[in-house]
């Protein structure tokens, strides 16, 4: 009788959803539960760039507040990677620069748009043997944190065309060996496309 009732149910959610609906209905709980890595983006416009666009991408160099500073440039290469599978004409900067210089070298590129990007938190938990030896804390021990927010500016007429925050943390069954940086892809890959107007 148990099985006839499970058939039932799968017949049932089957009908209603594709099975990677439903793999992606699972996995949003599981984020919302905080079991995986969680992130919530949030835009202040709802402008789209054309997929032609030259978009050059730099991160400011401002540090965030505590210790465990990420390494200098990694924004900028997390949007460059989640950037590039939808923007055929996308380039970074080498290293982080201050507002003014990465409009100059955006313009130098003959970019259309500079995607400003910074870590303005970043939180690393203690996550494997190593940061627990470092630290020997209690109170550090849990899932990392990280805050980054964007700007995307028109180069030849620097109009603000976007601002944007990404909040994102880690889950339970990911928190061994990662830092806050390594929350950043998936938002990226998102930003890019709700930039398009695709949806997931």
């Amino acid at each position: 009788m148990r099985t006839a009732w499970v058939m039932l149910a799968v017949l049932a959610l089957g009908g209603c959803m594709s099975v990677s609906d439903m793999g992606q209905v699972a996995k949003d709980q599981l984020s919302d539960a905080g079991v995986l890595d969680h992130s919530q983006t949030r835009r202040i416009n709802n402008f789209r760039l054309q997929p032609d666009s030259f978009v050059y991408i730099a991160q400011g160099p401002f540090a965030p507040p505590g210790s465990n500073y990420p390494r200098p440039n990694v924004v900028a290469e997390e949007a460059f990677t989640g950037f590039v599978q939808y923007f055929p004409m996308v380039r970074r900067a080498a290293q982080p620069l201050g507002l003014e210089q990465a409009l100059a070298e955006a313009r130098s590129f003959g970019a259309n748009y500079l995607l400003y990007t910074r870590f303005a938190a970043a939180d690393d938990r203690i996550g494997n043997t190593d940061e627990w030896q470092d630290q020997e804390a209690v109170d550090r021990l849990g899932v990392d944190h990280g805050v980054v927010q964007m700007m995307v500016i028109e180069t030849s007429t620097r109009y603000l065309i976007d601002t944007a925050t990404i909040r994102a943390r880690g889950g339970l069954l990911t928190l061994y060996n990662h830092k806050p940086a390594d929350l950043l892809g998936p938002p990226m890959e998102d930003y890019a496309r709700s930039l398009l107007g695709i949806s997931r």
